[in-house]
């Protein structure tokens, strides 16, 4: 078995309204950064998997992501996978 970091970003999709990151541009104007515009805001995640190939590992984080880590009616995801010694 092989160990696999994955490195996953979970954002709300552009069509969805995302409060906090309306919230923290609107921030960023009375703190002088006018010029920041359009946060978005949304998750990371790190995991370790052990599996016998990178197709393997990359299905499991997959499906996790899709079962578990991203609410797919709202949010995408994406995530990159390495070799861990």
């Amino acid at each position: 078995m092989k160990k696999f970091l994955a490195e996953i970003d979970v954002m709300p999709k552009k069509e969805i309204l995302d409060p906090q990151g309306k919230a923290v541009t609107g921030s960023m104007k009375n703190l002088g950064l006018s010029e920041i515009q359009n946060v978005r805001i949304g998750k990371h995640i790190s995991l370790e998997i052990e599996a016998d190939s990178t197709e393997a590992a990359s299905a499991k984080v997959d499906q996790a992501c899709k079962n578990l880590l991203a609410n797919l009616i709202m949010e995408s995801y994406s995530f990159k996978l390495e070799e861990v010694a």
